[in-house]
């Protein structure tokens, strides 16, 4: 059994999917959740003023289906964290994971994200609030560094002050982030990966989950981070090509996908998207994130295009998304994309 299977307050953490905004939302892990069982899956970043002062149920509501299922929580204050983390862990979330990596500018301005790798004590602080608050496990997202810090010195530092709040899990994309002169888009490519870090960073730590995100595009790169780590959240490649799921299960975990093949999973997500319907939303809100499904099967462009024209007329139903199935060829994958 791999440490991540016997880590205790992270069951399950060996393979995740990575909070991604606007894709993320839970029409997309309820599909996610038809292809793989043990996938641990992340909503998008929520901040905490949100929470506090939005819809709640509209950003925090999510199906049963979708466990183990957690939350991420952007904010700098502790004590609106706190205050944020009770509602969601009401809610049933199974994890409350701080955002100590997003590049964007409006996150910057409002002082959360990558920009707190800079102020480690205030991290430990927020970390502090979060374990006083919830019962449930609390852990960090963060980069290896900032601008012109020394990875080495500044995630020793942010990991050091989390630990001795109690974190119960670090998940390191493995990359600098650069808030100066690159867009978080160029963020997430341009500077290099360094998975010697984050394996340097476990090393360090011992016992305490650490898990890497960051240029993990297929199964076998995943395979050979947990030589090294605890646990690998993937991100673009799940949502890209989401049959990657289905190979979760069987291959990391030693036990049967929930359904056989990318075939089987529409029929069995039809139930969910037939309830979706009958409450009055889009078919395109739920099939935009089924698109890539089919890729590397002939049909597969001609699956998209119809989903992605008629799937967004009013009148769009399980028909639309069944004549779209039914362009796509039963054949064993090819290796190149339809």
């Amino acid at each position: 059994m791999t440490a991540a299977e016997t880590c205790g307050a992270l069951p399950g953490w060996r393979f995740s999917v990575a909070p991604m905004m606007d894709w993320t939302d839970r029409h997309c892990r309820a599909f996610h959740r038809t292809l793989s069982a043990r996938a641990r899956l992340y909503t998008e970043m929520v901040t905490t003023g949100a929470v506090l002062h939005g819809p709640r149920d509209r950003l925090l509501g999510f199906s049963k289906q979708e466990h183990p299922v957690a939350v991420q929580l952007g904010g700098s204050d502790p004590a609106e964290l706190a205050q944020a983390a009770r509602i969601a862990a009401d809610f049933g979330y199974a994890e409350i994971n701080l955002n100590v990596g997003c590049p964007s500018g409006r996150v910057q301005d409002g002082r959360f994200g990558a920009c707190l790798m800079r102020e480690p004590t205030l991290v430990g602080d927020c970390v502090a609030a979060l374990k006083a608050a919830v019962l449930v496990p609390v852990t960090v997202k963060c980069r290896i560094g900032v601008d012109d810090q020394d990875p080495e010195a500044a995630l020793d530092a942010l990991a050091d002050a989390v630990v001795a709040a109690g974190v119960d899990g670090l998940i390191v994309h493995a990359r600098k982030a650069w808030l100066k002169g690159l867009s978080p888009k160029e963020n997430r490519d341009v500077p290099p990966l360094d998975y010697g870090r984050a394996a340097r960073l476990k090393q360090r730590l011992g016992a305490l989950p650490v898990a890497v995100n960051g240029g993990l595009h297929d199964l076998d790169t995943v395979r050979a981070r947990l030589a090294e780590v605890d646990g690998a959240m993937v991100g673009r490649a799940a949502y890209t090509e989401p049959a990657l799921l289905l190979g979760v299960d069987p291959e990391l975990f030693g036990v049967d996908a929930p359904v056989p093949d990318a075939f089987a999973a529409v029929a069995a997500f039809e139930p969910y998207l037939a309830e979706i319907l009958a409450r009055g939303e889009r078919l395109h809100a739920v099939t935009r994130h089924m698109l890539g499904l089919f890729n590397g099967r002939p049909g597969a462009r001609a699956f998209r295009r119809h989903l992605s024209t008629h799937g967004m007329r009013p009148d769009a139903g399980l028909q639309t998304l069944r004549d779209a199935v039914a362009m796509v060829s039963r054949e064993a994958p090819e290796a190149q994309a339809a």
